[in-house]
């Protein structure tokens, strides 16, 4: 566990990079893989910048990400497979990258995503701009196999160290190009990039991804999420964006807001229906927590059902697992 928490803070590490240590490391790796250190190291403020910086190299000579990270990942990945077996591997990957592994590939794909819509100007160029983010090794990015093999040899001390201390990295014959880390990085619980008055991760150089609960939204949208209407929300023709207006401005509100009026009632609680042009209805059961707070009040809960949901209790009856006839609670907490 102490290696996934160490890698869990790599994938977040904001702020300028130990431009030392990475080039420090990417030496060693070239070393480690049987290669000439590379005679020229090239700094850009970002992922997108780096490909520009690629695109333009000159004398640079060939990739050399086979040999520098596919290649040795492989054969280390053989070398603990024959030493643990499939059962020991298997705990081994669970315990440690299969921790950090979905939310940090997902983060990578919507940096690529990011750069390939920031750089395409004409449709040809987007397969040029992809072939070169193939060449990319994915540095703090790449933490959750790293975590895999921390402290059981030395054969990736050269890309861990670039990945504890830098970004991205183009490694070719001749030359480097690595990238800064981002100066911000704001997610959620879940590990999704979020944030609702902001950038969710933004690079000294201005390129910067914008998201809610992890759906990539419009930078202007944000802007305008402080003095959010029900009428506005009903406006919006995107149904996605829709979604996360009525989440930040909370469904209740909307509901005391807009005059809805509830659908069905019984002893269970209230429910209401909000209908959504061009999307399913959002329905949502209105519940009173039959347990007093500290000060004698009574909490009121608001419970996601789905669109089907005719009844109150049905949809309380649903968040338990439960057909509508067989809840039944003795007791109510």
């Amino acid at each position: 566990m102490q290696y996934v928490n160490a890698w869990r803070a790599v994938v977040a590490a904001t702020g300028r990079a130990d431009r030392g240590a990475a080039e420090d490391g990417v030496r060693l790796a070239y070393r480690r893989a049987g290669l000439a250190e590379p005679e020229r190291i090239i700094w850009a403020d970002s992922p997108r910048a780096a490909v520009e910086v690629v695109e333009k190299l000159s004398g640079a000579g060939r990739s050399v990400r086979e040999e520098v990270r596919t290649r040795p990942w492989a054969e280390e990945r053989r070398r603990m497979y024959d030493e643990l077996g499939p059962a020991g591997w298997s705990a081994l990957w669970s315990a440690t990258g299969a921790q950090l592994w979905e939310t940090t590939a997902a983060l990578a794909e919507r940096i690529r995503t990011g750069i390939v819509a920031g750089l395409t100007t004409r449709p040809e160029d987007e397969s040029d701009i992809r072939l070169v983010l193939l060449d990319a090794v994915l540095g703090q990015h790449d933490a959750a196999w790293l975590a895999a093999f921390d402290g059981r040899g030395d054969r990736l001390t050269g890309l861990a160290e670039v990945a504890r201390n830098a970004g991205w990295w183009w490694p070719y014959e001749h030359a480097v190009v690595i990238s800064e880390r981002p100066d911000e990085l704001h997610r959620d619980e879940a590990g999704r990039l979020d944030r609702g008055d902001g950038p969710a991760l933004s690079y000294p150089d201005g390129f910067a991804l914008y998201a809610w609960r992890g759906m990539p939204v419009p930078a202007e949208f944000l802007d305008g999420l402080a003095s959010l209407t029900p009428e506005r929300i009903r406006n919006e023709e995107n149904a996605e964006l829709r979604r996360v207006m009525l989440e930040y401005y909370g469904y209740d509100r909307y509901l005391s807001e807009s005059g809805a009026e509830p659908v069905h009632r019984d002893e269970t609680g209230i429910l209401w229906r909000i209908a959504l042009e061009g999307d399913e209805d959002v329905v949502m059961v209105e519940v009173v927590n039959s347990t007093p707070e500290p000060d004698g009040t009574y909490r009121t809960y608001w419970l996601r059902v789905p669109p089907r949901t005719c009844t109150a209790k049905e949809g309380v009856a649903w968040t338990f697992g439960l057909e509508g006839e067989a809840y039944a609670p003795l007791r109510q907490t």
